[in-house]
């Protein structure tokens, strides 16, 4: 009788309204390896470990660690079950210590009271193992406040270890760390692998893969694609599989708003999109050297920098949309929200026809001619417990207030009617709160109530986020009537898809930098992909060194018996292994 899989996911689904985020996604991985997870954006990756750890419930499948069934309510069942996980979102209360942050929920206690020694003899070994990654200090009486954020993940990553997980899942989970932080981690992983954990390992370094993975599962459209062997499979193959691969399960994809991508059989590129499958046409000819020859730039942004963006350029011509591609989390939102005033410029220069501008707030870049249309439309996007009239009117309202100008409520019903009409909203009356209308009409909603401001520029963060396929299709209609009218638009999509069938030009960001600007011929999920991975510099000539990633094949030994848990930290890695590989620097900071 064959011995079951350690870790079998089978047959997993889950929808959040009309999106489809797993579709019957089975996955199966064995104690003693290091697992990559793979995909692009939206592929279902972090929703398929999110079951795993009982933050999100499926909606069909089952979850089987060595051969027994998990039924987990949340978190805390699957914490019991051994399986801890380490997101790239904190979760550390930043006015208790790092010990205290590290014991949280499962503190050592004596005759009912907390066992400050028995805490600390638990807790403290993994902070002397990582104590390089803090610099060669144990920071265990620090508060958490006061570590900077690499400092914060590496608490993050030892308050998982502390839980003697046999199953971890690191989420992005080194995202923000330095190059030498990086090295610590990936030899404790090394000692975890040796002692038959389980790690699960998703990130948006395919040099980190190379480095320290066994095997690696691709998904995509919320199903898996393949798992392949890492030390046996080239990096464009991994490539392929995440922009071309076909599913195993009869399900289609169910994220693209145009036609689904080339089949096996067809003569088209993997990812390409025809003329015909575009939700508007290119905008004018280009040039050789990509950009539409016609007109002179409308928004021309030149070195800008700020919060998580890092000497930004580029130029957009009335009637263009320039995309923002690149793995999600890359500075995109950041971007959008300078050039709005929602953050703060700390260098750089902004032009509008020509002129220097530098809205310090949302108002004065309304005032200026800038729109912005956010994918988080309940917390930023709306006010959801308000009548549909208001939603619509909100722009217009503050743009009037600062010019002393008012309005009438019959004109500004009137208004609010032409423009539902323009751009397809179904309601019932307009005095409705617009909690009441479905996503994808709310959606609309927070794109078309800037159209009486006529702006000249739009900023749209996302704005097909969450919402269904025929919702999806009608916003982008409107996208395209937007450029239609002379508008320059600024679109970020965490679905490649989207990119390709809408925009004429796509900047590919990577840790705050533009790595890649793809259009024309090389406009397609293939491209998109591999530049977002940052290995397109090696094989499609995009000129920017940056955009490589290279590491030797690690040694690998044969993964060993599966063990029962970390047990607390070792020494060294096991000689077989040798140290963690190296991660070569991506930037010239020298981040991994």
């Amino acid at each position: 009788m064959d011995t079951p899989p350690f870790l079998r996911m089978s047959g997993v689904r889950k929808r959040y309204g009309g999106v489809t985020a797993l579709a019957g996604a089975d996955f199966e991985a064995e104690a003693g390896t290091v697992h990559a997870v793979l995909g692009p954006n939206g592929s279902g990756k972090s929703t398929l470990l999110k079951v795993l750890t009982g933050v999100v419930a499926p909606d069909a499948g089952e979850v089987l660690l060595e051969g027994r069934r998990l039924r987990p309510r949340g978190p805390r069942d699957t914490l019991a079950a051994g399986v801890s996980a380490v997101y790239q979102e904190l979760s550390l209360i930043e006015e208790f210590s790092v010990l205290d942050n590290l014991v949280l929920g499962v503190e050592p206690t004596r005759f009912g009271l907390r066992d400050t020694r028995a805490a600390r003899a638990r807790a403290l070994p993994w902070l002397e193992r990582f104590a390089p990654a803090f610099g060669g200090r144990v920071p265990a009486d620090e508060r958490a406040a006061d570590l900077d954020p690499g400092e914060r993940q590496i608490v993050e990553i030892c308050k998982a270890l502390v839980r003697e997980p046999r199953v971890l899942v690191l989420d992005e989970a080194t995202a923000s760390l330095r190059r030498a932080q990086v090295d610590v981690l990936f030899e404790v992983v090394g000692e975890l692998r040796e002692r038959g954990v389980l790690i699960l390992f998703i990130t948006h370094r395919l040099a980190e893969i190379l480095a320290l993975c066994d095997r690696a599962t691709v998904m995509r459209n919320g199903a898996d694609v393949a798992t392949v062997t890492v030390g046996e499979t080239p990096e464009r193959e991994l490539v392929e599989l995440m922009s071309g691969g076909t599913p195993r399960t009869p399900e289609t994809d169910t994220g693209t708003t145009g036609t689904a991508a080339a089949g096996a059989g067809s003569a088209a590129p993997a990812g390409a999109r025809t003329d015909a499958s575009r939700v508007r046409p290119r905008a004018a000819a280009a040039a050789p050297g990509g950009e539409p020859a016609a007109a002179e730039p409308l928004l021309e942004v030149r070195d800008l920098s700020g919060d998580r963006v890092d000497g930004v350029s580029f130029q957009v011509r009335p009637g263009e949309v320039l995309g923002l591609g690149g793995l999600q989390g890359q500075g995109q939102s950041e971007l959008m929200a300078i050039l709005f005033g929602a953050r703060r410029r700390s260098g750089g220069t902004v032009l509008l026809n020509g002129r220097p501008v530098h809205p310090r707030s949302p108002k004065q870049a309304v005032r200026a001619g800038f729109a912005y249309v956010p994918g988080n439309r309940g917390a930023q996007g709306l006010a959801l417990g308000r009548p549909i009239l208001e939603n619509f009117a909100l722009p217009s309202v503050g743009r009037r207030a600062g010019l002393g100008v008012a309005l009438s409520r019959r004109r500004e019903i009137a208004a609010a009617r032409a423009v539902a009409e323009r751009i397809g909203t179904r309601y019932g009356s307009l005095d409705d709160p617009v909690s009441t209308l479905s996503g994808g009409n709310q959606q609309k909603i927070v794109v078309g109530k800037w159209f009486p401001t006529e702006p000249v520029v739009v900023l749209m963060d996302d704005p097909a986020k969450g919402i269904d396929l025929r919702a999806k299709a009608e916003m982008f209609a409107v996208v395209a009537e937007l450029a239609a009218a002379g508008a320059a638009v600024v679109l970020g999509a965490s679905d490649d898809r989207e990119l390709v069938e809408v925009c004429d030009r796509v900047l590919v960001l990577f840790e705050g930098r533009v790595v890649d600007e793809v259009s024309g011929d090389r406009l397609t999920e293939d491209t998109l992909i591999a530049s977002s991975m940052h290995i397109a510099g090696r094989d499609t000539g995009t000129g920017h060194p940056e955009a490589t990633s290279a590491l030797p094949e690690p040694d690998r030994a044969p993964a060993p018996a599966a063990g029962t848990g970390t047990g607390g930290p070792a020494g060294a890695p096991g000689a077989a292994d040798g140290p963690a590989p190296e991660p070569a620097p991506s930037d010239p900071g020298g981040r991994a």
